[in-house]
């Protein structure tokens, strides 16, 4: 049955808005009155989507965090047994969000006209990508949709669970990082001035590290906002030349090269790709499709085109596993997993297998360089403060002398 977005007053003449469903407008209007609303505005949600979709859903309805709980929700109904459209109703119903509440509805009177789910998915691109339209596809064909569901939301949970993971490591190292800068900006611009001004009054040299230090101090103080808007120019022209794509894949080329960092990044897309495909391929995916679909998850676009170039490999006849492992960048232990898994016919579970072991590997890897950045940049913002310090010392140490 189609829905209505509608505009009422209640007896106590409050606005009211919301959803429902109806065979026409004028239905719905006839049933608002039955409520004992006077309806001011009816439209049709369907077309409501495409005419305010814009302004109503620029922004994204659901987090990360949020798409993986309703996953959650919705596969926990369908398996106990529960209708999709009944399912969907009660998702829509406990909706916390007005926007929420709309997309939810929206699905479910897609599904009421007898559209497919993943197709019903397919109307709000910016929260369900092509992977999750492409596991919810296969779910539908094979009757096992429930299972497939819950499986996507074990996905979404462990892929935001590293996610995090590698966000936490690099927060702290962030937070020390800008407040030492932060602390030696102040000293090298105020406090060096005020205490060296004193001596300078004197016909006497100060020490060379002082004479450098009010050196730096003067040139922060004059120049420092054409160094910080010559910073922010170089970002925004970064930010501008990674929107082409061969300068982008140059780029993250370059980013996976990197001693330590690259190596994390490389085990991180490895290992989305791999639970991408290993899903997918075990939802009952092509594995032409599970590809496609897989490569265009990487973030990192020199490994999308590794994959994509694997895809047209295997297109070609090529086991998996040898294209894989003609891709350099890809860790040799997706090659080693996908090969173990042609050959014992359980691919889907050798892939995820992998999964699980890169995404370990990358969790430890980024807290041993989390462990290995706290120190080395308490001692840097250490070294920094001694060498302010010795700055303004040395000329107290010097009048002394003088006096004496």
């Amino acid at each position: 049955m189609p829905a209505f977005n509608y505009e009422a007053l209640d007896a106590q003449g409050k606005a009211r808005n919301g959803v429902v469903e109806a065979e026409n407008a004028k239905a719905a209007r006839s049933a608002l009155r039955g409520q004992g609303l006077v309806p001011l505005g009816v439209t049709a949600l369907a077309a409501a989507v495409q005419q305010a979709g814009a302004s109503r859903w620029s922004r994204r309805v659901f987090g990360s965090a949020g798409l993986s709980v309703w996953t959650r929700q919705l596969a926990g109904l369908v398996s106990a047994g529960l209708p999709l459209e009944r399912a969907l109703t009660a998702l829509a119903d406990e909706a916390d969000e007005p926007a929420q509440r709309d997309l939810v509805a929206h699905l479910r009177a897609e599904v009421n006209a007898g559209a497919p789910f993943a197709q019903a998915l397919g109307s709000a691109p910016r929260e369900f990508d092509d992977v999750y339209r492409a596991v919810v596809a296969a779910g539908e064909q094979s009757g096992a949709l429930g299972t497939v569901l819950e499986r996507l939301a074990d996905d979404l949970e462990e892929r935001q669970a590293l996610r995090s993971k590698l966000l936490g490591a690099a927060l702290y190292p962030m937070i020390v990082s800008l407040i030492a800068l932060v602390i030696v900006i102040f000293l090298v611009t105020y406090v060096v001035p005020q205490v060296a001004g004193v001596f300078t009054s004197s016909k006497r040299a100060l020490p060379w590290l002082t004479q450098a230090m009010l050196g730096v101090s003067a040139f922060v103080r004059h120049w420092g906002w054409l160094v910080a808007l010559a910073l922010a120019a170089g970002g925004g022209l970064l930010a501008l030349a990674l929107r082409g794509e061969a300068f982008r894949q140059r780029f993250d080329a370059m980013w996976l090269g990197l001693p330590l960092v690259g190596r994390v990044a490389r085990g991180y897309n490895a290992a989305r790709f791999a639970g991408t495909l290993a899903m997918l391929a075990n939802a009952g995916v092509p594995i032409l499709k599970a590809l496609q679909a897989a490569a265009e998850t990487l973030s990192n676009r020199a490994l999308r085109a590794d994959a994509l170039d694997a895809l047209v490999q295997v297109r070609e006849g090529a086991p998996l596993a040898s294209a894989l492992a003609a891709k350099k960048r890809f860790p040799g232990l997706l090659a080693m997993f996908a090969r173990l898994g042609e050959q014992t016919g359980q691919l889907p579970q050798m892939l995820d297998r992998a999964a699980r072991q890169l995404s370990g590997e990358v969790q430890r890897r980024a807290m041993a360089l989390a462990t290995l950045l706290e120190p080395l940049l308490i001692v840097a913002m250490g070294g920094v403060v001694m060498l302010i310090v010795l700055a303004v010392l040395l000329p107290i140490i010097q009048l002394n002398t003088w006096v004496k």
